[in-house]
């Protein structure tokens, strides 16, 4: 729509070592045991199905572009939706969570006009992740994120 236009929220600062580096710890449990990953966070998307209006959400419901498809923004216009499926994975057992930011890089926000939200989709989709592992996380068994960083759906060499 002519006229319209969404800004990024602001940007949070960044603050280091808010969680002790978990490398070692991580490194530790996998010579102990098999360690399982979730599944396809786009496959799960799917199923769900959601509709244009259902990507747009109240923030981008007047977005010049057509947004479905574009699954890395669910994590702020249906973060119960991503939330969910991190739960189902967590229940089946998961050790890691891999974020929901797959497509979440400038090149691939392109295809949407969406370049400005890189951050914010990159920052709420580790907070939605590391959310869900807390919660399902016990001494004995904790929970760990990971970031997923895809292809993109253009090369990277652009």
């Amino acid at each position: 729509m002519e006229g319209t236009h969404v800004t990024a929220a602001p940007v949070k600062t960044f603050v280091p070592n808010i969680r002790p580096d978990c490398t070692d710890e991580l490194t530790a449990a996998l010579g102990r045991r098999i360690m399982v990953i979730d599944g396809a966070m786009g496959t799960a998307i799917q199923r769900d199905r959601p509709d244009e209006a259902g990507y747009r959400g109240e923030r981008f419901k007047d977005w010049p572009s057509d947004l479905v498809g574009n699954n890395d923004l669910l994590t702020l216009t249906q973060p119960h939706i991503i939330e969910g499926i991190h739960r189902e994975y967590l229940e089946a057992g998961a050790d890691i969570l891999e974020t929901n930011t797959f497509n979440a890089n400038a090149v691939s926000l392109a295809d949407y006009g969406m370049e400005e939200f890189a951050y914010e989709l990159n920052y709420a989709g580790a907070a939605l992740a590391r959310q869900a592992a807390d919660e399902f996380s016990t001494p004995e068994k904790p929970r760990y994120v990971a970031g997923a960083l895809g292809p993109t759906t253009r090369t990277a060499s652009i």
